[in-house]
């Protein structure tokens, strides 16, 4: 099978965190690094050996979006597609959690160069020229109007072109600010996707699709997902599949952690792992989208590829950082084994 090209778009930001699991600014250190949900696909798309573009707005002569280039260029991640723009360069402060003390995220985004970016300024069929799949999430529309309005753009273009499209809602109460709330938004965004991601919350927030779920009680009822997923397809009759991911929180330190896909043919239920100690959550789901996508472009059917990603996202719980950093081979050795941790020598 040919290699194919996965292209994503959304914003990426400079991540302050404290060592370890200190509270912020508990000691005077942070650790700079970078994420951003988008990226954080295309980066462990590239881990898995797929060629992947990610494609976003940074400002103009700015040294900080010029090592975000470099950072996702050293990964193999092709980045000639960004624009350059006025504004500046978003930030998030991450306090991770332990035990029964979340992890708490701020985020110092206004006025980011993508947030001030107007529609037209980025070239969609120059950009987009290759891909079979582009991939996009329910943040970047929550940055403001006009990126919202981008968001809209990039998947009119891609539907246009043939191109494969995914969304995971990934509803942020925290950005929905601007004005539209995410209901009255992101339906319309879902009804130009051909793959939807999301969790149980963002089926409720952002596409007004609930089922009565308790995410709090530590134990969920799977049934009730199948329910969930045959809502949303029902929603929306262009999606070809809906995957929904399963935390069960019992602490911030332990997670079981598993999900679903409806085809519309049959509903699937993977592997749940039991995550006793968490590393660093973010970008986990992000790991997970970029797993599924990795797995209906490589593998033989759906019920590998939603094992693939649920896989590739229980190993992302293990490292610090939104980036992945685990290769196909290393996820296929966990689909395969027990995952007990021992040593490998």
């Amino acid at each position: 099978m040919a290699n194919p090209l996965i292209a994503t778009f959304g914003e990426v930001m400079l991540r302050l965190t404290p060592p370890l699991f200190e509270r912020l600014l508990q000691s005077p250190h942070l650790i700079a690094t970078f994420g951003g949900g988008e990226a954080n696909v295309a980066v462990a798309l590239a881990q898995f050996s797929t060629a992947s573009r990610f494609i976003t707005v940074l400002p103009e002569a700015n040294p900080v979006a010029d090592a975000l280039l470099g950072e996702m260029r050293r990964f193999g991640v092709e980045t000639q597609h960004t624009a350059r723009a006025p504004g500046r360069m978003g930030i998030y402060f991450l306090e991770p959690g332990a035990n029964q003390r979340p992890s708490k995220v701020f985020y110092d985004r206004e006025n980011s160069a993508i947030a001030l970016a107007k529609p037209g300024v980025i070239d969609w069929k120059k950009a987009l020229a290759g891909a079979t799949w582009f991939h996009t999430t329910g943040i970047t529309p929550a940055i403001s109007a006009s990126a919202a309005e981008l968001t809209t753009e990039a998947l009119h273009a891609a539907r246009e072109m043939g191109v494969q499209t995914s969304c995971d809602l990934n509803y942020r109460k925290n950005l929905w600010k601007w004005g539209k709330p995410a209901r009255e938004v992101m339906p319309a965004l879902l009804k130009l996707v051909d793959v939807c991601i999301a969790n149980e919350e963002d089926c409720q927030t952002a596409i007004n699709i609930h089922v009565d779920i308790d995410v709090e009680s530590g134990s969920l009822e799977r049934e009730k997902y199948a329910e969930l997923a045959e809502r949303v397809l029902a929603a929306f009759p262009n999606l070809k599949l809906a995957a929904i991911t399963l935390r069960e929180s019992k602490s911030a330190s332990y997670n079981s952690w598993s999900a679903c896909l409806h085809t519309k043919r049959e509903f699937r239920l993977s592997r749940k792992y039991e995550i006793t100690h968490i590393v660093d959550r973010v970008g986990a789901g992000d790991t997970f989208a970029a797993g599924l996508i990795y797995g209906l472009t490589h593998m033989k059917d759906e019920a590998e590829a939603l094992e693939f990603g649920v896989a590739a996202s229980c190993l992302k719980h293990s490292l610090p950082g939104d980036f992945n950093r685990f290769t196909a081979d290393e996820v296929r050795a966990l689909m395969k084994g027990s995952g007990s941790g021992r040593v490998e020598r």
